[in-house]
C-alpha cells in the first residue's frame, strides 16, 4: 500500500502511525504486507483573487461618512480616514 503526503512533514507524522494502521486494517479484514510512504508534490494552487463585495445599505454608508466626517484630521485617524474615504467611493461608485 502507498499512501501520499503533500510534504514530508505529513509524510513524517503518518509514518509514526504506520505500525496502528496496519494493524487496524489487518483486523478489518485487508491483506496489508507494507505501507509505503511517498511525498507527492502537487501543483500549488494560488489563492483567487476574486474579493466578496458586501452591499452596504445607504444608512450605513451615511453612517460611515459621518464618522469619517466627525474624524478630527490627525496623523492617529488618517489611516481610518483613508480607508473610510475608499469604502465609500467604490460602495458610491459600484452603485
Amino acid at each position: 500500500m502507498v499512501l501520499a503526503a503533500p510534504n514530508a512533514a505529513l509524510a513524517s507524522k503518518l509514518k509514526q502511525q504506520l505500525p496502528k494502521l496496519q494493524n487496524f486494517l489487518q483486523q478489518q479484514g485487508w491483506q496489508v504486507n507494507a505501507i509505503r510512504i511517498k511525498v507527492q508534490v502537487g501543483k500549488i494552487h494560488e489563492k483567487s483573487n476574486t474579493s466578496k463585495q458586501i452591499a452596504l445599505s445607504n444608512r450605513a454608508l451615511t453612517a460611515f461618512a459621518a464618522l469619517e466626517d466627525a474624524l478630527e484630521p490627525s496623523s492617529r485617524n488618517s489611516g481610518l480616514k483613508a480607508a473610510l474615504q475608499a469604502m465609500l467611493s467604490r460602495h458610491q461608485g459600484g452603485g
